[in-house]
């Protein structure tokens, strides 16, 4: 078998090529300050390894770090959707040198005979620090993740930056060991790629490497493992608020300044504020200010980095957004653990909700439900004040905010309490925008996941709040609910008695639980909301059996029928580390990747049970957060 592919080939109508021969960039390591202890990459390549850390790093966004790769691995999953977005040849996957690289055995940009040079594409470990359950946690960073290179996809034009996730220990690594374990890493490899089959915001992952014969210790010794993953970017709010809690006014401005042009592809595609009479729906992020209005910039209050913030809020109000809608708890929404580009990033103890309960946290150490599912949207926000503050004078600046003087010195006294009072109105203001952006794409999935065409105000309530009530109440599952809804046509509804009867498709295969109260109330509260779900379904799409099955497909289109449920993911784990089986991670991923089937080929009755209800015993699952 070939070492690798040939330069390039075509896959469809998309240029594909090896993973060595991807077009590679580092703008990371080129634009924002190095590790001065190891200010380049030659100057780490010929320390020794264990030198290089765990330390405090300061004045730095990065450390340059090559991985330590485990002795005796095994590829056992690669994404198909990740190989398309990166243009990584599928037949590639099978050279031994790709089963390196993602192993981190083999650095793929530095030829083994010779030192890298200054601009080299060399592995880097970013800095950043971080709040933790509300407290600030000090410096952070990456401590067992190492950045081997960016790529951009020549057909979609999309930078990601690759890295690989329990490569070693790191000069972020603390008292850990820069390892990850197989549960954390078959957890982290299929919810990835699961939600962004579903469409939500997330950082991705392209394969999982085993170590069965490493001894990892966690709550346990257990094997090793490790997922090379990527993103748009990897900086977090954490990033900003190191620098901030050391007051390294000068590494804000560069993270900054390299956000925006580098990562949002220039300061003039940042939005402007919206003006008040526009309707929420237009909050929406990455649209550009009109040039007009760039042009003399320094007279509006408003400056570039205000713009720059408003697009991260915007961002991360259309995730959480999503994530409401699915049903998906994060667990850990630290701010190193929320991306400024607005995605799903470091998978812990997540889960998506199996019966509907607004208070469920999937993190069995969150004793104040900090982090439970209702509070996502504000947590979020309570991150956003965070980088508010980190930015906050060079927002509060105004358009002064480019004169030397304050650049280089700060802000003066005489005009202190001006830049803080403004400061503090912005954040005010796009705190404001962030509500708007969330509802407006709030109400546009529920509208869709209920197989609706509009939006109508009287949705909210009688449609949207009544049915998550009614869901609490009676204990149902939240994304069966949705997919069931899905099959169900107006004539099926058409009268009390059919109401009451389809009602019960929504209980559990066990029935009710004893809180639920009886049967038959049951029953008439379902029958209750159907009827007023069946009457805005007609409003909306007639009666026609034509537009019954439009509607279907619509709906089926955006309620999955497979999610990767804890108790699912608890199981695959358990088949591949006890059982020895490996074809169960391909398969689940062949379910993640393509959540709206009706089947996937692989074991119809598998597939079903998967698909089906949650075991009783096996709903609401906790996990560490190292898993």
């Amino acid at each position: 078998m070939a070492s690798h592919m040939g330069s390039a080939a075509v896959n469809g109508s998309q240029q594909t090529f090896s993973i060595r021969d991807l077009p590679k960039s580092n703008t990371v390591t080129q634009k924002l300050p190095p590790d001065p202890q190891y200010p380049t990459p030659a100057s780490s390549h010929k320390e020794e390894r264990r030198k290089l850390g765990p330390r405090m790093v300061r004045n730095a966004a990065f450390t340059y770090v090559r991985p330590d790769p485990f002795d005796k691995t095994e590829l056992v999953g690669v994404s198909d959707a990740a190989l398309r977005d990166l243009a990584i040849d599928p037949a590639s996957v099978e050279t031994p040198e790709f089963e390196d690289i993602v192993a981190g055995k083999n650095i793929i940009t530095l030829e083994s005979d010779k030192e890298p040079s200054e601009t080299q594409v060399y592995p880097w470990a970013q800095c950043y620090g971080g709040y933790q359950f509300g407290q600030w946690a000090g410096q952070l960073g990456d401590g067992r993740a190492i950045s081997l290179f960016e790529s951009t996809n020549p057909t979609t034009g999309v930078r990601y930056e690759v890295q690989l996730k329990g490569a070693g220990r790191t000069p972020y690594s603390r008292f850990a060991d820069g390892r990850a374990v197989v549960r954390s890493s078959i957890r982290e490899f299929i919810v990835s790629e699961a939600l962004h089959a579903l469409g939500i915001p997330t950082t991705r992952a392209l394969s999982l490497t085993l170590a069965p014969e490493a001894k990892v210790r966690r709550e346990m010794t257990e094997p090793g493992a490790i997922v090379a993953r990527f993103a748009q970017t990897w900086l977090r709010i954490g990033t900003f608020d190191l620098p901030r809690s050391r007051g390294d006014r000068d590494m804000i401005r560069k993270l900054a300044e390299y956000s925006a042009v580098d990562v949002f592809g220039g300061w003039e595609k940042l939005p402007a504020k919206v003006p008040s009479s526009e309707e929420p729906a237009v909050l929406q992020p990455g649209d550009g200010v009109p040039k007009e209005e760039l042009q003399g910039e320094n007279e509006q209050e408003e400056n570039r980095f205000t713009r720059l913030y408003r697009e991260i809020a915007r961002r991360n109000a259309k995730m959480v957004a999503w994530w409401q809608a699915y049903a998906f708890t994060n667990g850990v929404l630290n701010t190193d653990n929320t991306s400024i580009f607005g995605l799903s990033i470091d998978f812990g103890p997540f889960a998506f909700l199996d019966n509907f309960d607004p208070n469920y946290t999937p993190n069995h150490d969150d004793h104040m439900l900090r982090y439970s599912y209702k509070n996502q949207p504000s947590i979020i926000w309570w991150n956003l004040v965070r980088l508010g503050e980190a930015l906050g004078e060079s927002i509060g600046a105004g358009g002064r905010c480019d004169e030397e003087e304050f650049v280089t010195q700060g802000v003066a006294k005489d005009w202190a309490d001006e830049l803080v009072k403004r400061a503090e109105t912005i954040i005010e203001q796009v705190g404001e925008e962030y509500k708007a952006v969330f509802m407006a794409e709030y109400k546009r999935l529920m509208t869709a996941r209920l197989g609706l065409k509009s939006f109508k105000q009287t949705d909210f309530e009688e449609l949207y709040s009544e049915l998550l009530d009614t869901l609490e109440a009676l204990e149902l599952d939240f994304n069966h609910t949705f997919r069931k809804l899905s099959y169900i046509s107006t004539t099926d509804i058409d009268s009390d008695e059919k109401r009451k009867d389809v009602a019960g498709r929504f209980f559990h295969h066990e029935g009710l639980s004893a809180l639920a109260g009886s049967e038959e109330e049951a029953r008439t509260r379902v029958a209750s909301w159907l009827e007023k779900w069946r009457n805005r379904v007609i409003e909306d799409w007639s009666d026609s059996p034509g537009t019954c099955e439009e509607r279907f497909r619509a709906m089926r289109a955006v309620n999955p029928k497979f999610v990767p449920r804890s108790w699912i993911l608890d199981e695959v784990i358990e088949r591949v580390e006890k059982k020895g089986e490996r074809e169960i991670i391909n398969n689940v991923m062949k379910m993640a990747l393509n959540p709206f089937n009706e089947e996937w080929g692989w074991n119809r009755e598998e597939e079903e049970r998967f698909c089906g209800d949650v075991p009783r015993y096996q709903r609401a699952m906790q996990c560490s957060c190292s898993s």
